[in-house]
């Protein structure tokens, strides 16, 4: 399952970061969004999602929320 798919206020598991880009890698690392951590959806938004890790809530979009595998 994908973050795109999770249900709103449930903590889960980033299992995967389904992407070849590094850089992007490199970026979800920074904000603490790497395999093992958790992370929670707070809001489903058109065009994406906000999600809480860590200490910080994040808005992103649908291409990334797919790629993160929960």
């Amino acid at each position: 399952m994908t973050l795109k798919e999770a249900v709103e206020g449930k903590e889960y598991k980033v299992l995967q970061i389904n992407t070849d880009d590094e850089e992007l890698k490199a970026f979800l690392f920074s904000l603490g969004c790497y395999e093992g951590e958790p992370i929670t959806v707070v809001a489903h938004r058109r065009g994406g999602c906000t999600v809480s890790i860590k200490d910080g809530r994040y808005s992103i979009d649908t291409q990334l929320a797919e790629a993160i595998e929960i």
